[in-house]
């Protein structure tokens, strides 16, 4: 992946993780209203027994792309991969995202360096689909294992995997992300769009500490970005009402 030095459009996504509830108690309504906030796109963690096939039809009566999907490891190896394929191929979706890596699969340096070439192999498999693997972060990335931080061990033996950088979790995990981002530009084609607060924790976009115009220049030149997605889920501020806020942030910031 070579990075591109000129800005480009970048779709905006909402992760419905964010509205799980929601979209557990009724996923039209749930993706209707997210529609008329003015997100492009979505990115699915889990489908709420729902059938591929009906899940497209949502998205495309509303007008809605698919962005992205959190999955697990597992469902990326052996048979569970040509599944996994299928059901994205109906969605209509580009980005297998591991969510986050097995506790049991990533112990030590040896675990986080075999996990690597899993995905690695995994990527060039659908990479004929047309369609792209990569992995989320949480703060365990960023820990030390012999001498290297989880991610450097990841990402410094692979070539094809996307980084989505959760740049939130990231400060969280005591990284600075965009640091991070620079040492392997061209592979943020998706990123996660997360607040971060030395002092409040997690706030909606735009009322933290990250320097968003910082990192969405980056995204837009040298991390080949495509995909925005925002996240933001916290029980004391209401959950429509902040979804809104933040992409009404990055729509100003993103310009």
């Amino acid at each position: 992946m070579t990075p591109d030095e000129s800005p480009k459009e970048i779709s905006l996504a909402l992760q419905l993780f964010s509205v799980r509830q929601q979209c557990k108690e009724d996923l039209p309504g749930a993706l209707s209203a997210v529609a008329r906030m003015g997100y492009e796109s979505v990115e699915f963690a889990g489908y709420w027994n729902t059938p591929a096939r009906e899940l497209r039809k949502m998205l495309d009566d509303l007008g809605l792309k698919v962005a992205g999907t959190h999955i697990g490891l597992e469902t990326l190896l052996g048979d569970e991969l040509k599944k996994t394929v299928e059901f994205n191929r109906i969605l209509g979706n580009e980005f297998l995202i591991v969510a986050s890596l097995p506790p049991e699969r990533s112990q030590d340096a040896k675990g986080w360096a075999q996990c690597a070439r899993l995905l690695e192999e995994a990527a060039e498999k659908v990479a004929p689909e047309g369609m792209w693997v990569g992995t989320h972060n949480h703060a365990v990335e960023f820990k030390t294992f012999d001498g290297k931080q989880a991610w450097d061990i990841v990402y410094g033996s692979t070539h094809r995997l996307v980084m989505q950088m959760d740049i939130g979790n990231a400060m969280y995990g005591g990284c600075e992300p965009l640091s991070f981002m620079k040492k392997y530009p061209g592979r943020q084609q998706s990123v996660h769009l997360k607040e971060y607060s030395a002092v409040k924790g997690l706030v909606p976009i735009g009322e933290g500490d990250v320097d968003w115009k910082a990192v969405l220049d980056f995204c837009r030149t040298s991390g080949d970005t495509r995909r925005y997605v925002v996240e933001f889920a916290h029980p004391e501020y209401p959950v429509m009402e902040s979804v809104k806020k933040c992409l009404d942030f990055i729509r100003g910031v993103a310009v």
